[in-house]
């Protein structure tokens, strides 16, 4: 590819994101995110591979499953240079690249031996003033993303990753009301009771969402402005699923799979709706394609250029039919601050779900108020509805044990809540795709299946509420802790 020819590259990922209005989510409007939908294809089936923030990054930058990823597996902990992220295998090729809002993290890149951020060099200097009574960032990420643009060398393409801090918690209660949204309009996920305090808490969400996406809009803007949105591949999705409890943290199909939309110059028939099964780790070798680069042999991804040339919908590539996740340590609060370790296999109907310590807590210990879980009034109401006796069935669902496997059909039971796993009649599905996750894990070097899967827990932690159950004990664990990240 002639160096005139190469693409820009602009990657806008939401910070615990589960809905887009072009998504049929009528409680929220993303014109940012639609725009990139109808001018190019929107994919119903992307999955992260890991649900937490920094594992989910550090696999959409490397191209490689999370259990592949040593350290960098881990939420909090440490990113190593021994593996190979897209923006600087452009930069070596010529690129400008940067990064505004939330790049890799949270974790220590520079423990790693990264000497900047792995999603780029930052650009963060601008600020502007939130709106009132809100959480929203200061950071100015139209302005930032013009300040890059500004200092790019003549005659270079760029690759920037727009990583809004929106969705994620705090919300100031009330945010979605002042700024619009009705909570009418909201419909409440069956495993969440439908109740006033929770549709205004998705109000909040549904707000700062629409913030992250004005911010796009601004964006793409620019790019037209300057006559380069056309030659710009736009990349919109989110790192993990909503803040809510069962979903974010955990390992049910709306934790991981994310809304999806790409546009670019090389995207044939937009509008276009592909239903394959995609995954993080197939985002870095399609930029790397898209820049007329070869993949990197570390990456286990495979380019999704082939599906945005093809003119097609539905199931375009007829073989992308699987997708696989993990998860190992996340937010610490059980004894000896241990994980809870997780594997699943999605097909285009099942998920199986694989619990290796279904003795453990999957939101963290109950003494420790599930410190997996991000601290809101949803989850606040989870709690005062299962103590006060009215009703334990929502507690159940996001913080209670489970067993070692899980099997939900996704097509028939969207929002996983009836487990087929121990009805015979699904035992031989059950071994298939237990086998099916088996042969992956192993071929891919999964220590879980090698018998050296607590290795995860022997990772440093960079997490500042480390020793959460030692400092439970002794009285110095403060419940604030658990929300700041």
């Amino acid at each position: 590819m002639n160096k005139t020819d190469r693409p820009n590259i602009l990657l806008a990922i939401a910070d615990d994101a589960s809905h887009m209005s072009a998504c049929g989510d009528r409680f929220l409007t993303t014109p940012g995110f639609d725009r990139v939908a109808r001018e190019g294809v929107r994919f119903t089936a992307a999955f992260t591979t890991n649900p937490k923030c920094a594992p989910s990054r550090a696999s959409l930058l490397t191209g490689r499953h999370t259990w592949q990823l040593e350290e960098a597996c881990n939420h909090f902990s440490l990113f190593p240079d021994r593996f190979a992220v897209y923006p600087d295998l452009l930069e070596a090729a010529g690129y400008h690249i940067g990064f505004t809002g939330k790049g890799w993290a949270p974790g220590n890149y520079e423990a790693g031996g990264f000497s900047h951020n792995p999603a780029g060099h930052e650009w963060n200097a601008r600020t502007l003033t939130p709106p009132a009574d809100s959480m929203i960032s200061s950071t100015d990420y139209t302005a930032n993303f013009e300040a890059f643009l500004s200092a790019r060398p003549e005659g270079a393409p760029f690759c920037f990753w727009y990583g809004g801090r929106e969705p994620h918690r705090a919300y100031v209660p009330g945010e979605g009301r002042r700024g619009g949204k009705d909570p009418d309009t909201v419909e409440v996920p069956p495993y969440l009771p439908d109740d006033a305090a929770v549709r205004e808490d998705l109000c909040d969400y549904a707000y700062e969402i629409e913030w992250f996406d004005a911010h796009l809009v601004n964006m793409m803007r620019i790019l037209e402005d300057r006559g380069e949105l056309d030659r710009t591949l736009v990349i919109v999705t989110s790192d993990n699923g909503m803040p809510f409890p069962r979903v974010k943290g955990q390992m049910y199909d709306y934790d991981f799979r994310m809304p999806l939309a790409i546009r670019g110059p090389d995207v044939a028939k937009p509008g276009r709706v592909a239903d394959d099964l995609v995954s993080f780790i197939d985002f870095a070798p399609t930029i790397l394609d898209a820049a007329g680069l070869p993949p990197h042999e570390q990456m286990r991804g495979r380019s999704l250029m082939p599906l945005l040339r093809s003119g097609r919908g539905g199931a375009v590539g007829g073989d992308r039919t699987r997708a696989y996740m993990g998860r190992e340590l996340h937010d610490l609060g059980r004894e000896g601050d241990v994980g809870y370790p997780v594997r699943c296999i999605r097909t285009p109907r099942y998920l199986y779900v694989r619990n290796y310590h279904p003795e453990r807590w999957p939101a963290g210990n109950p003494e420790t108020l599930f410190t997996n879980c991000d601290g809101s009034p949803t989850k606040d109401r989870v709690i005062e509805l299962h103590e006060t006796g009215v009703t334990s069935f929502y507690y159940a669902l996001a913080f209670g044990k489970r067993p070692a496997e899980e099997l939900y059909d996704i097509v028939e039971d969207p929002s996983c809540m009836t487990d087929l796993a121990a009805r015979p009649e699904y035992a031989g599905l059950k071994e298939q795709l237990r086998t099916e996750l088996e042969d992956e894990l192993r071929e891919t070097g999964d220590p879980r299946v090698f018998g050296n899967g607590d290795i995860f827990d022997r990772y440093p932690t960079y997490n500042p509420t480390s020793s959460t159950w030692k400092r439970w004990m002794d009285g110095t664990f403060e419940i604030s802790d658990h929300l700041k990240y």
